[in-house]
Formats: C-alpha cells, sequence, structure tokens
C-alpha cells in the first residue's frame, strides 16, 4: 500500500467548523480548504462574508474555495467578483448548473476571462465535464469537481468515469480534477492511483487516516475486542 507520505493526489479538507480548519491547517499533508453553504450552515455559520475573511486571513497561503449561492448568473457573477476579491488564494465555487438545470457554462467563460480562479462544482457526469473545458481553457487556475461518492451512492463504479475525466481534461494545463465527496479513505488511494490532482476529504474522514496500514489481524482483535466491552457495558443476559 502507498504510504501516506508518498500520496501524489492532494488531499483538501473539506469542511467549515473554524476549529477544525485551523487544526488541520497545521498538518503539512492538507494542501487546501473547500466549504459549501451547506457545510456552513451546518457548522453554524451566520455571517458568510464574516466568516470567510476570517478565514482566508487565518490561512493565507493555501488554496480556498467558497461558493456563490444566488440562482441567477447575474448575481453569482457579482458574487464570484466580491469572492475572488478576498484572497490571492481564493477560487470560487460555482455550481455546474442553477437550479431549474441552465449550464453556468457562459459565466464560467466570463470568469475565467476575467482572470478568476473558479472550481466547478456539483459534476457529476462527463458530459459535465466535456461541457466545462472549453470554458476553462486558457484561462487562470482552476477546478473541476466532480462528486465521486455521490456516483458511487447510486450504484456506479466511479473509478471508470474519474478516469475519463482526468484524460479529458489532460490538454488543461489550467484545470485541475477534484474527487469530491469521498465515502471512505480507499477512495483517496483511488483517487492516487489514477493521478487525480485532489481528493476532498471531511475532518471526521480525516481522522481515519492514523489506522492506514494497520495491521489487519491486529484491527480484527480490536473489533473483537470492542463488540465484547459494548456487550459488557450494557450489561446483556441471555
Amino acid at each position: 500500500m502507498t504510504r501516506l507520505r508518498d500520496l501524489r493526489v492532494q488531499i483538501f479538507a473539506d469542511g467549515a467548523d473554524k476549529a477544525a480548519m485551523l487544526e488541520l491547517y497545521g498538518k503539512p499533508f492538507i494542501r487546501g480548504f473547500t466549504t459549501n453553504p451547506t457545510l456552513m450552515r451546518k457548522a453554524g455559520v451566520e455571517d458568510y462574508r464574516a466568516f470567510a475573511w476570517d478565514i482566508v486571513a487565518a490561512i493565507p497561503d493555501r488554496p480556498i474555495s467558497f461558493e456563490v449561492f444566488s440562482d441567477e448568473f447575474s448575481e453569482m457573477e457579482r458574487q464570484a467578483r466580491e469572492i475572488a476579491s478576498w484572497g490571492d488564494n481564493v477560487f470560487v465555487k460555482i455550481p455546474i448548473t442553477n437550479t431549474r438545470g441552465k449550464s453556468s457554462r457562459e459565466l464560467v467563460r466570463r470568469l475565467a476571462d476575467a482572470g478568476i480562479r473558479t472550481n466547478v462544482t456539483a459534476v457529476l457526469t462527463l458530459d459535465q465535464v466535456r461541457e466545462m473545458m472549453t470554458s476553462l481553457a486558457g484561462g487562470p487556475a482552476a477546478y473541476v469537481s466532480v462528486f465521486a461518492g455521490r456516483v458511487a451512492d447510486t450504484g456506479v463504479d466511479p473509478v471508470p468515469l474519474m478516469t475519463t475525466a482526468l484524460e479529458l481534461l489532460r490538454p488543461y494545463a489550467n484545470v485541475g480534477l477534484i474527487w469530491a465527496s469521498p465515502r471512505e479513505i480507499l477512495n483517496v488511494f483511488q483517487a492516487d492511483a489514477i493521478g487525480c490532482h485532489v481528493i476532498t476529504v471531511t475532518a471526521d474522514l480525516l481522522k481515519k487516516l492514523e489506522i492506514v496500514g494497520k495491521g489487519l489481524t491486529e484491527y480484527s482483535l480490536e473489533t473483537v475486542q470492542m463488540f465484547r466491552d459494548d456487550a459488557l457495558k450494557a450489561g446483556y443476559t441471555l
């Protein structure tokens, strides 16, 4: 198995809890950060702008993605331009479509032409990857976030899809592929094996990195001990 320090894929921490983000900032293997309105709401963030300014001030030297939240492209563009002004390390997350299913392709092109670094998010199909390639071509650094975990949730193996997405994006040196919404630590190693550029991982999932390489016989014994201890604590009798 590839050791953690030998991974080629960059690990970005996905979340919106400031304390957790700052703790992870201290770990050299965390190469960037991403968040979204859902994670921010879950973390209790009330002031979007104030939270973002606080985080950018605390983490000024690694990529951080913040997402627009309007459903109208004109307002998305205004929000994107403001978000981009928050720091040189900031990427603006633009959803692949609005809630009416209309493509954000033209908006992404305008932002790229303006030199704004984007992270096209909520991508689940190869057609959506193809759709964004020409919009991002020749622009500043950008990412396409393919939600491989959600693909897997539908019963579809995401590895072939991600492998093809990587090949589609290979001619575009400015565009990185993100393996988004992983469901297990194995996904980190799958992403690494195909040469994916980035994988986003939540703080809860990152905790499991501590057992990477653990001996399976030892792990089996610990599992048996856990079941036995919990049965005793519960006071079960038969």
